[in-house]
């Protein structure tokens, strides 16, 4: 019983990660529905990071009122950067691409974030290369074969599969008065400012990682720091939103598939899963966080060949297989790493055992009669 408990307090960072992917796809799916709608995407990241901060707020205050460790400058300098570089920024950035290139373009450069995260850490000193190492070449075959199943999900499609015996098309309302595209967002200026967006989203999104395996170092209060991160991040959007969207009947939410994508991605996507994500840096680092982002198209495949009536290929289920393969071998280098470190520190109880004896040595006194007598004090 107590082997099994192991096992599943060990297995809980990996059974978290995959559910924060599952969220992310029921977010993707919402926003396509959103922009279908005619929705800003300035402004679902304006109200996403607005109810992921009103949400994470009030958890903060009332769990870790007396945990906190003292907020100093620098902690909120940090906050400034993850709000930033992991709300704001990032989101802005990956919706600009997908707004000037193509969906499959952004989602198969999404797929770079594990290697850039671990060509980071490792100059970080977050994580260590150690290609003479088992683990270290595991990690780094991992992240090649999940970036290569990424890749071949997007982009190579073969014969298709039928899974499912109905078809549900939650586009079909709106898709024909979206059915035509500007031709201007197809010139090559335009495919120009798409390509460096989606590369700086993915720099965005692993610089964020690597800054939040520092703040939950120095700040090791996950609510606090999410919530800190959210607030930063909520009034760097809508600075920005007010600064480029000027029509106000915009900014209004009735209730309709705007207000849940944005009710939806601000509680769970900016509240909840930053606060799990933040956890599983702090226990496994951040590329353990980041491998995990490829299975979000796998996650996505499926959701959108559910709901929006898409077609699943050959590809994407040999892709799957080699994302999930990736993720596995990942994962064994990484476990590799942490039981090394393990044998290499000794445990508090071997410690214990080799600590010096102390031998107290005293003059032992005899009478005449040989028989001892207690030394004078």
């Amino acid at each position: 019983m107590e082997d099994l408990r192991k096992i599943l307090n060990g297995s809980k960072p990996v059974i978290l990660m995959v559910l924060v992917q599952i969220a992310f796809a029921a977010v993707n799916v919402l926003y396509k529905l959103a922009v279908n709608d005619g929705m800003s995407m300035r402004i679902a990241t304006v109200y996403r990071l607005l109810f992921g901060s009103a949400f994470t707020v009030p958890l903060a205050l009332v769990f870790e009122r007396n945990k906190r460790p003292k907020l100093t400058w620098r902690v909120l300098f940090m906050a400034f950067l993850c709000g930033l570089f992991g709300g704001s920024l990032f989101q802005n950035l990956y919706y600009e691409a997908l707004a000037l290139t193509s969906a499959t373009f952004v989602s198969a450069i999404y797929n770079l974030i594990p290697a850039i995260t671990f060509i980071l850490a490792v100059c970080c000193g977050f994580e260590r290369l150690n290609l003479g190492a088992a683990g270290g070449k595991a990690k780094v075959l991992g992240t090649v074969i999940g970036i290569g199943g990424a890749m071949l999900l997007t982009f190579y499609k073969g014969f298709e599969i039928h899974i499912w015996s109905f078809h549900i098309n939650l586009l079909h309302p709106h898709h024909e008065q979206n059915a035509t595209v500007p031709t201007t967002r197809h010139h090559a200026y335009s495919e120009l400012l798409g390509v460096l967006a989606a590369i700086a989203s993915c720099f965005s999104y692993a610089l964020w990682l690597i800054i939040q395996a520092k703040m939950s170092a120095e700040y090791p209060c996950h609510l606090s720091s999410t919530s800190l991160m959210s607030t930063m991040g909520a009034i760097q959007a809508t600075v920005f939103g007010l600064c480029t969207e000027r029509d106000w009947n915009q900014w209004k939410l009735g209730w309709n598939v705007r207000f849940l994508t944005v009710f939806f991605s601000g509680i769970v996507a900016s509240g909840i899963v930053v606060i799990v994500i933040a956890w599983c840096v702090r226990m496994r680092g951040p590329m353990f966080a980041s491998v995990f982002n490829p299975l979000m198209l796998v996650t996505v495949a499926l959701a959108a060949s559910l709901t929006l009536n898409e077609n699943l290929y050959l590809g994407s289920v040999v892709g799957a297989l080699l994302i999930v393969c990736g993720l596995y071998v990942v994962l064994w280098g990484k476990s590799k790493e942490m039981k090394t470190m393990t044998q290499l520190v000794p445990s508090e109880k071997t410690q214990q055992e080799l600590e010096p004896i102390e031998v107290v040595v005293t003059n032992i006194i005899t009478d005449a009669n040989h028989k001892i007598v207690s030394p004078k004090q």
